[in-house]
């Protein structure tokens, strides 16, 4: 009985988890190389940035909405913490909590949009991809901010231990923090229930528009997050960083059970979502294929687990 529990509530992200050993047991056998230690961890490494951008995205999917501007989030991000380090001086850690500030703003003004101008979602943050991408350009004039502080790309992409990086343990945290927002508290049911019916939501007393708010100031910050361990991976700040993201994202959301049409979802399915589309894409490299395969395949990813949606709804519909 207590089996049968856990595989019904849990049912998609046991599945991620049979997908992930399966494609990992795929490329080994094609290439030996792919199954060792420092490939595994270059796996996850692999999916930090996405990971981060993930979770947030997972807050505002299951509202019923979509951020379309994650990637331009993280280039201001990108650029302006740059821009504090290099010529302000400002200390990491300080960089670092204005980064996640800014990124919480720029998402809470994509909510904004949202709950107050009553834009869709699609609409909103369309519009505003394009806006925050503009003002990246800006603020750099077209040019990449150079000579990060070697303090601030140790302190988030630093070797944790000569284990793995530090990258990795902020995307955990990240993961648990939010997993523990979503399933434990009242904001997490009230999200659950604004992708439900959000008219019944509101009906019964709950501030519909503030909650939805706060699930796009939670995906600028995963978006923040995911610049700043960007900007200290590669040393410099580019304006047109986090072209595309949004994509792979919303991938790994779809992969890990989180319903496109609202409703459902969770963290452990987008992680193992994020940790799935890393080992393919990372498999692909390893075996040969051309990098150009990659968007074809993490496009085929999110429509084939949109019609798994689909079958499963059907199913449930004969019963």
């Amino acid at each position: 009985m207590a089996k049968g529990k856990i595989f019904q509530t849990m049912g998609r992200e046991i599945g991620v988890f049979v997908a992930l050993i399966a494609v990992m047991v795929v490329f080994s056998a094609i290439d030996e190389h792919y199954f060792t230690m420092a490939n595994l961890i270059d796996i996850v490494d692999q999916s930090t940035i996405n990971g981060l951008i993930a979770i947030g995205m997972t807050f505002v999917i299951v509202t019923g909405g979509i951020d379309l501007s994650v990637g331009s989030v993280m280039a201001i991000v990108i650029v302006l913490v740059g821009r504090l380090l290099t010529e302000q001086g400002m200390d990491p850690i300080s960089a670092t909590i204005v980064g996640i500030i800014l990124g919480f703003a720029l998402g809470s003004f994509n909510g904004f949009l949202i709950t107050r101008l009553k834009l869709q979602p699609f609409i909103a943050t369309l519009g505003t991809m394009s806006v925050y991408r503009g003002f990246a350009y800006i603020i750099t004039s077209g040019w990449p901010v150079l000579n990060i502080p070697q303090e601030f790309r140790t302190m988030l992409d630093g070797d944790f231990f000569s284990i793995f990086r530090i990258s990795i343990l902020i995307l955990l945290i990240f993961a648990f923090i939010t997993h523990i927002l979503i399933k434990s508290t009242r904001f997490g049911n009230y999200v659950y229930a604004i992708g439900s019916n959000e008219e019944a939501t509101r009906l019964s007393g709950v501030s519909v528009d503030f909650n939805k708010l706060m699930t796009y100031g939670l995906c600028g910050v995963g978006a923040a997050l995911a610049g700043m361990v960007m900007l200290a991976r590669l040393g410099t700040g580019e304006p047109a960083a986090g072209q595309g993201y949004e994509l792979n994202a919303i991938a790994a959301a779809a992969i890990g059970g989180t319903s496109l049409a609202g409703g459902k979802g969770t963290i452990i399915g987008t992680l193992l979502g994020a940790f799935l589309l890393s080992a393919l894409k990372v498999g692909l490299v390893v075996v040969g294929v051309d990098a150009f395969w990659q968007y074809i395949a993490t496009g085929g990813i999110i429509v084939v687990a949109a019609y798994f949606e689909v079958l499963q709804n059907k199913i449930k519909g004969t019963h």
